[in-house]
């Protein structure tokens, strides 16, 4: 059975991986890899393709790294192999970058076949992450309120000055991002960036603009530039 699983190309020096420890070490990898998926699933949400690489990439840098036993030629090789994946890939955010680095350092911790440390590894980084998760979000509740707030007026309104009275009451920093025209060239829409001085006061800030505007179209949205991405 053994000679099974030898390569073309080894020779009578070659140390060869039984079968049931390969099997082991892939059915580690596996179940670290479902419970990782798990866990970054309940702390964020992420598309079935996601949840799915992150399940089964433990594994495949397992098996790599149990094929490369060693191998400084084949490790630089294999290597370049994984860094094109970088080219071909959407980049993600901070979040989902880290949970990929997690899923493959518990594969090759498993591909060395230490795999009470790779369970360990997994478990205790995924906690900490759910912690540190929690933590940021408990701190960005109690920040001031970032939004995005879009104000339509008419063309003939001539807008500089007009609603800055109203802004500087309700908002600690605010800062005009856009100006474009919509409706055939009918109407302006006006985009800016603010942080409000606390929260609760969205009504009575768009009543106030609603007199200065025509009563047309005003929305105020979460900040829509995105923070602390990779």
């Amino acid at each position: 059975m053994e000679q099974l699983f030898r390569g073309l190309f080894d020779t009578d020096m070659t140390s060869v991986i039984a079968p049931g420890v390969f099997l082991l070490c892939v059915g580690a990898a596996l179940a670290i890899g479902l419970a990782v998926a798990v866990l970054y699933a309940l702390s964020a949400r992420c598309t079935p393709g996601f949840a799915a690489t992150l399940a089964l990439l433990p594994a495949v840098v397992c098996v790599v790294i149990m094929m490369v036993n060693g191998n400084v030629g084949a490790g630089v090789a294999v290597a370049g192999a994984f860094s094109l994946v970088r080219f071909r890939s959407v980049p993600g955010t901070a979040r989902e970058i880290g949970a990929l680095f997690l899923a493959m350092a518990a594969g090759l911790i498993c591909g060395m076949g230490y795999l009470a440390y790779a369970a360990l590894f997994a478990v205790l980084l995924a906690c900490i992450s759910l912690l540190y998760n929690r933590l940021a979000a408990g701190l960005a509740r109690r920040g001031s309120p970032e939004r995005t707030l879009h104000i339509t007026i008419p063309e003939d309104l001539d807008f500089p000055g007009v609603f800055e009275p109203i802004l500087d009451r309700y908002a600690a920093q605010y800062d005009l991002t856009q100006v474009k025209t919509t409706n055939m060239g009918s109407l302006f829409r006006l985009t800016y960036d603010l942080t409000l001085r606390g929260a609760g006061a969205e009504k009575d800030l768009i009543d106030e603009l609603r007199c200065r505007n025509g009563n047309l179209e005003i929305a105020l949205t979460h900040r829509e530039t995105p923070m602390g991405e990779l």
